[in-house]
């Protein structure tokens, strides 16, 4: 039997193919002309996505390397799928390309269509309502509006606004605006928009010099691993910060509209924390009539071995927001309050792209109709269990692997940054593109398409990388 790569990808390379070092000659030539016009002081090489296949991205040298970064998490299916392939050849995709609607003013004839066999197919359950964005960021904004908008709508009831609060507003002051705030977690990433960034956690280089908001923070659990070797330490690492968070949220009384939580924190540096702690937080949300806004951009999508990760801890957010898997963004919601009485407050030209929900739509069928979450959970258990190995080999620069039954959700802890990114640079060299988060951390986001032929390519060069170290 074909494996899921296989059916999709009957001529992916077998192994690496590596020409030159990389960047290449003529990735650094192309970078070189690029810097003229564009900021890439971010980047490692150029691809080549015309020759890219599968789980393997090609450069613009020719080196095709098995891709477990995968555009920073982006790429569910792998490059070039066929079947996206198809859709973007469709008439339906032309007409979405060349007429780019206003949604909010004039949605499309097939745009239920479009949602209901896509991003509402395999919404979480219970949530039966969308928005669509444009980014991560841009999701997680509409709900912060959308929390603060529901919020002072309780509070003014059936009341109309005043003519102070339209005045005040315009001046950006009191009671026309509001004083309520999100909270976010410690070491948590949200965005880099204005709103989403006083949310973001991580580091210091992505706030410096940028306006903020004086929203509160939370500590996010500083757990131990393996999980399961250390239950009650971190069972009480996790009442520790629920409390915290409850001193926090008396602190600032009715003034916390929602808050905000990865359910694996991902940029920050892949921190889990247990069910006990998602649970905790939900009940402490409810008690103090706080929105539960669980942020799913880079944990949704089934990387995890479900379509969405909080899906592992059996709790029911107020919101879920989405992107990059899913190659289109927003957030899902169950109450129809949520998304405010008027017009116009949830709004801008586009409230998303047809084109993108056409893309998701092809994406959430195929990870149905090919079992692609049992693959991920399958695989998944398998390269964990590889990994575990390679941390007894190299104790001292492998450790706190995590991620056990999470898919490939999966990250483990280097001694130190400078050693990490050697590392990553090694592994490039031998033809794997893999990525990094927090200080020192390293971390696994292949496509569900990613297969056991391609977890031994990748132990092989992470074992020969951390031998060169």
């Amino acid at each position: 039997m074909s494996t899921i790569a296989e059916k999709y990808y009957p001529s992916e390379p077998e192994k690496p193919v590596i020409k030159t070092a990389i960047p290449g000659p003529v990735s650094q030539e192309m970078l070189k002309q690029l810097s003229g016009v564009y900021d890439t002081k971010a980047s490692y090489y150029v691809a080549d996505y015309y020759n890219s296949i599968g789980n393997y991205i090609c450069d613009a040298d020719g080196n095709m390397l098995l891709d477990a970064y995968c555009q920073i998490a982006s790429i569910a299916l792998g490059y070039n799928n066929p079947e996206i392939l198809k859709t973007t050849k469709s008439d339906q995709m032309s007409v979405a390309l060349a007429n780019r609607p206003a949604l909010a003013c004039f949605p499309s004839t097939d745009y239920y269509k479009i949602l209901e066999e896509g991003l509402l197919a395999v919404a979480p359950k219970g949530f039966t309502r969308v928005l669509t964005a444009h980014t991560g960021s841009d999701a997680n904004e509409m709900a912060f509006k959308a929390a603060f908008i529901w919020q002072a709508t309780k509070k003014r009831g059936d009341a109309s606004f005043t003519a102070e609060e339209l005045s005040s507003v315009m001046d950006n002051k009191l009671p026309g605006t509001s004083d309520m705030v999100i909270l976010s977690f410690d070491k948590g990433f949200h965005g880099r928009l204005f709103g989403s960034l006083s949310t973001t956690r991580s580091k210091a280089i992505h706030k410096l010099d940028i306006p903020a908001f004086n929203w509160p923070k939370a500590p996010y659990p500083a757990l131990k691993y393996p999980l399961e070797e250390h239950e009650a330490e971190n069972r009480a690492e996790e009442q520790r910060c629920l409390d915290a968070f409850e001193t926090i949220v008396s602190q600032w009384p009715g003034k916390i509209a929602a808050t905000i939580i990865e359910p694996v924190q991902s940029e920050g540096g892949d921190n889990h924390a247990s069910p006990f702690f998602f649970q905790g937080l939900r009940d402490l949300t409810t008690k103090h009539g706080i929105l539960y806004i669980i942020d799913e951009v880079q944990t949704g999508g089934g990387a995890s071995g479900k379509m969405w990760l909080h899906e592992h801890y059996g709790i029911s957010p107020d919101i879920v927001t989405f992107s990059k898997k899913m190659q289109n963004a927003g957030f899902y919601f169950k109450d129809k309050e949520i998304e405010g009485a008027m017009p116009f407050r949830q709004f801008n030209t586009w409230c998303g792209d047809p084109s993108k929900a056409l893309i998701a739509r092809t994406i959430c069928q195929e990870i149905m109709n090919n079992d692609l979450l049992d693959n991920t959970s399958k695989v998944g258990a398998y390269l964990y269990s590889k990994l575990e190995d390679i941390q007894k080999s190299y104790p001292k620069l492998v450790s706190n692997l995590r991620g056990k039954d999470r898919g490939h959700f999966i990250s483990w802890t280097m001694p130190n940054a400078s050693i990490r990114d050697k590392f990553l640079f090694i592994c490039r060299q031998n033809g794997l593109n893999i990525g990094a988060c927090g200080d020192e951390s390293v971390r696994l986001r292949p496509t569900l398409t990613f297969g056991v032929k391609h977890t031994d390519i990748l132990i092989d060069i992470v074992s020969k990388a951390l031998s060169q170290l």
